[in-house]
């Protein structure tokens, strides 16, 4: 597959100043048998407003590694650092999306996304808070659902309250955590494309989980394939070189999709082949 380009976990891409860096990251959790082994040396840099997902065998440490963005974990060795600032705890300048919603079942939609707002801005005036609020429910279609709680709406307007949620407050870094691994096909593709125009609008910058090869294709700047753990690692970086704005259809139909989508296919079922024994 000479055709394709990809990049050594040890030489991530840089175009200019990096924003988000991993340098040389291990998570060790000890054990009654020993140390166990998540992450070893993992090394990436991330540019300002860069969509990464992020893709491998369950138990490869993907979540671990996003943890560590967000701040709801630490290294056991290496650095994960923001702006030059090393990464501590969670912060409002890092946003998670959950596959399971994470919505409060007794508050409404606007209520849910106005806690956040209300939290990260509590100096804002009343009149500010209750705009951003429509704004984002605006913006993934849920104006007419806003007075519903979570337990009266689909799967998929329940993550599109976490998205508007999570974007409510302007994070300089999204993380999703196979945020449409629950839906279903109609509405994960729906969803798809509403976030690659929210990105495209307001350029965050997006780390993504996914065990979806089309989806990462779909949305993804570049795609990082996990080697399986324990100890896993970044084996391969892949620039993904479909032109922006993304069109499905038109993608489907170009060769390169078929030829990449193949190459991702062989590493994770050839190449980092899952023992299921272990």
């Amino acid at each position: 597959m000479q055709t394709l380009t990809t990049s050594s976990a040890t030489h991530p891409h840089v175009d200019r100043e990096p924003f988000l860096i991993i340098d040389n990251v291990s998570k060790v959790y000890p054990t009654p048998k020993g140390n166990y082994v998540v992450l070893e040396q993992v090394n990436l840099q991330v540019q300002q407003g860069e969509f990464v997902c992020v893709i491998g065998h369950s138990g490869c440490g993907k979540s671990t590694l996003l943890n560590m963005v967000s701040g709801f974990s630490q290294p056991s060795d290496g650095l994960v650092t923001l702006h030059g600032k090393r990464i501590s705890e969670p912060g409002p300048d890092r946003m998670v999306v959950f596959q399971g919603y994470a919505l409060l079942p007794w508050l409404t939609a606007y209520e849910n996304v106005y806690l956040a707002v209300d939290s990260v801005h509590p100096n804002k005036s009343e009149a500010e808070k209750k705009q951003i609020v429509r704004e984002h429910l605006a913006m993934v279609g849920l104006s007419d659902a806003a007075h519903k709680q979570p337990g009266q709406l689909s799967g998929g307007m329940r993550q599109r309250v976490s998205i508007a949620r999570a974007l409510a407050i302007r994070p300089e870094v999204l993380i999703l955590d196979e945020p449409f691994g629950a839906l279903d096909a109609i509405t994960k593709e729906e969803l798809q494309v509403e976030l690659l125009k929210i990105w495209n609008d307001h350029r965050c910058t997006v780390l993504m989980i996914t065990h979806d090869i089309d989806e990462a294709l779909f949305l993804a700047d570049r795609l990082v394939m996990m080697t399986n753990g324990p100890a896993a690692k970044i084996g391969e970086i892949l620039e993904i070189p479909f032109p922006r704005p993304r069109d499905r259809d038109r993608m489907m139909e170009d060769p390169e999709f078929y030829k990449m989508r193949n190459y991702i296919l062989d590493y994770l079922y050839n190449r980092f082949a899952h023992d299921d024994d272990e």
